[in-house]
């Protein structure tokens, strides 16, 4: 097209000059008009090269980011144990779709805040509408972010392969320029802690929907750990990681900081502790260790704060006043438990269903990692009326014989924390 273009200009240069020279000008005029065309045609085809040649190596780096993500993909996959023992995973079994930043721009009203939906430790969240009326929402990566790109290819290589009702579907993902985007579908009622945790909104869950959202977010979990082709560890659930439908149906979401697991693998360790305080595990926070039972833990936590209405708050403080752990394990031992139902749904809530809910929450909060049932077994006690063991009291605190402090650190429930990931 760019050429059709130049010849056109080129006549038209030509007869100008003919012009000229028709009409007796001078060979000076007619001189510079020709330089003057010639370095027009010149300029607009280096102009038009130019912009063939970012076009290209805009598609080339997609196409080399696209190959980089596969690769990676067939690498884990190939690990034995990975693939639950169904054989490899083949480049054509991953499904990435690829959106172009124009037509994201387009959907998002060029990212305008009126489109913001929130912010996490990734970056904006964005919702956009296609060209079709599906309604979207993209993630675009901060620049001061501090989560990377290391965190992007982690999130689009697991959602993409994971499909189940209670997580978030992925849609595709963006790599153009210096624009990194995750795309997802658009959860029209926010975040579980949107309501929870606000006064004006939490009677709008009733027990039978905070039932159903437990349920929903164990299913979820319990998908992860045993049920997908892949066993991950999540590493971040938390309230506002659970994204709720236009049913209300929760969605698990935010796997920048998952790890998968070989099919023998029971646990890890790393030096880089990713995640909220107010949600890890003892052995995690302190000691950087984690298996599916630091999952188990934070969604003792999650399942606490859904009956109860409140946040769980984090401090190695021993002055600070009691956190909901703490709290929710005196009102047990005290036979008080009922106390910790919240009081916007007491009319609508079965008391002795609620205080079963309280006592897995309790399970899944013990100190010790053994101790802490599995999902499949949280699953089994929310949904049947079977006999249930005690929740042991031992609770690690400041002042403990051991030395060890408070199993949550000095932060509010929002704050995402990271240690220097030493290789």
């Amino acid at each position: 097209m760019c050429f059709l273009e130049t010849e056109t200009m080129f006549l038209f240069s030509s007869s100008h000059i003919s012009y000229c020279l028709g009409n007796k000008k001078s060979p000076l005029v007619a001189l510079v008009a020709s330089i003057t065309s010639a370095s027009f045609v010149c300029a607009t085809c280096c102009y038009f090269l130019w912009r063939r040649k970012l076009k290209k190596k805009g598609i080339m780096r997609k196409i080399k980011f696209r190959e980089m993500l596969l690769s990676e993909s067939a690498t884990n996959l190939s690990k034995p144990g990975t693939s639950s023992g169904k054989g490899k995973e083949t480049r054509s079994d991953i499904e990435l779709k690829f959106f172009e930043l124009y037509d994201l721009k387009a959907a998002t009203d060029n990212f305008s805040t009126g489109n913001k939906l929130g912010e996490g430790g990734f970056g904006p969240v964005f919702k956009g509408q296609l060209p079709d009326g599906k309604h979207i929402a993209v993630k675009r990566l901060s620049t001061q972010s501090q989560q990377g790109i290391g965190e992007f290819k982690t999130e689009a290589l697991l959602i993409a392969k994971l499909q189940h009702r209670n997580l978030v579907r992925f849609l595709g993902c963006c790599v153009e320029d210096e624009e990194k985007m995750l795309i997802y579908e658009y959860m029209p009622n926010k975040s579980l802690d949107y309501f929870i945790f606000d006064e004006s909104r939490k009677s709008l869950l009733d027990w039978k929907k905070r039932h159903e959202i437990i349920i929903g977010i164990a299913r979820g979990i319990l998908y992860l750990h045993q049920d997908s082709r892949l066993r991950i560890i999540h590493r971040d659930l938390k309230a506002s990681n659970i994204l709720l439908d236009e049913d209300m149906n929760p969605k698990i979401s935010d796997f920048g900081t998952a790890r998968i697991f070989s099919g023998n693998q029971s646990e890890a360790k790393t030096l880089r502790v990713v995640g909220t305080y107010a949600y890890m595990s003892p052995e995690y926070a302190l000691a950087g260790l984690f298996s599916v039972k630091s999952d188990v833990f934070s969604f003792g936590v999650m399942l606490l704060e859904v009956i109860s209405g409140k946040k769980n708050r984090a401090s190695y403080n021993s002055d600070s006043p009691p956190n909901l752990i703490r709290h929710a394990r005196e009102l047990w031992t005290d036979g008080k438990a009922f106390e910790l139902i919240d009081p916007s749904i007491v009319d609508s809530c079965p008391t002795e269903e609620a205080l079963r809910f309280i006592q897995v929450g309790l399970l899944c909060l013990q100190v010790s990692a053994a101790e802490r049932p599995t999902m499949s077994s949280i699953l089994f006690m929310l949904s049947n009326e079977a006999t249930i063991p005690s929740p042991k009291q031992s609770l690690i605190t400041p002042n403990s014989d051991s030395g060890t402090t408070e199993t949550t650190a000095s932060s509010i429930n929002e704050v995402t924390i990271t240690a220097p990931d030493v290789r």
